[in-house]
């Protein structure tokens, strides 16, 4: 089985998993090696964004939001290391939407030639708020940019799966034609370089299921589209059984979409407990 190049291919994929009862897993990548074990775990989809190459160096994944580097630059570098070591998983381009500097249309046709199957919306302005999010919205640097990214993805039949932070923003989307909705429930918490502020896990249920329903209430059919798969990230969903706790709250929530949770945190805890195992032996005289 090759790896899907298009939407109609990936989507199909997702389809197929969601018939077997089976939880969708999306799986953020930021190293070859990491992107090569997820796919022989059996992730439905791998998504490269420039966090992931800061999460892996050590540095919180909100490294990707500053002004540390290029984030589509970083994109393309993450892309020749790991687009070849992927056999047969969808992998889908983390695409800085409001990025001043390049032809986001134009973008998208090279990310699609390169062997992208779709994209997804990050470094995303949906994780900033207070003044400093107004003040983008009202500068041209707002979340539209992003909605218009992924309307402009879909015309290109690439799979379309953004992080919305609310329910407008979700609305939006599904009005965009978003495949997949990603409902962003904030910085992934736990681990050595986690967030220790975040919602109470009956409080993210609620809030998913509040967002996902606005997702679904959108009038698609009458714009010739399926519905849309919802999928959970971030905030307190940080391992298996943060994911389980949510997904048996909600009604309709096809998976969980995981980047420290399946690249930082797994590492973080096998490196410590094998460094521990060797430092352990002792040198018999």
């Amino acid at each position: 089985m090759s790896r899907p190049t298009n939407r109609t291919e990936a989507l199909a994929r997702l389809h197929a998993t969601i018939a077997t009862n089976k939880a969708i897993l999306g799986a953020g990548a930021g190293i070859g090696l990491s992107a090569k074990c997820l796919e022989a775990g059996g992730a439905d989809l791998l998504i490269l964004y420039n966090s992931g190459r800061f999460r892996m160096a050590g540095r919180g994944s909100l490294a990707g939001l500053l002004p540390y580097g290029d984030a589509n630059a970083i994109l393309l570098n993450m892309a020749d290391e790991i687009l070849p070591i992927v056999s047969n998983t969808p992998v889908l381009a983390g695409v800085c939407g409001t990025d001043p500097f390049r032809h986001i249309p134009s973008f998208l046709r090279k990310l699609k030639e390169m062997g992208f199957c779709g994209v997804q919306n990050f470094p995303t302005v949906g994780l900033y708020d207070g003044n400093f999010r107004i003040n983008l919205e009202e500068t041209g640097m707002g979340y539209e940019l992003e909605v218009d990214m992924i309307r402009e993805a879909r015309k290109l039949d690439m799979l379309t799966c953004p992080y919305v932070f609310n329910e407008d923003e979700a609305r939006r989307m599904a009005l965009a034609g978003a495949d997949v909705i990603v409902v962003h429930l904030g910085l992934t918490t736990k681990g050595k370089i986690g967030a220790t502020t975040a919602m109470t896990l009956e409080a993210a249920a609620e809030r998913l299921q509040s967002i996902a329903d606005v997702a679904w209430s959108v009038d698609r059919k009458s714009m010739d589209m399926d519905e849309v798969i919802v999928l959970v990230h971030g905030g307190p969903v940080a391992e298996r059984e943060d994911a389980e706790f949510v997904l048996d709250r909600t009604t309709g929530v096809k998976g969980f979409f995981g980047a420290s949770s399946l690249e930082r945190l797994p590492v973080e805890v096998a490196l410590e407990e094998a460094a521990k195992g060797f430092k352990s032996l002792e040198i018999k005289q």
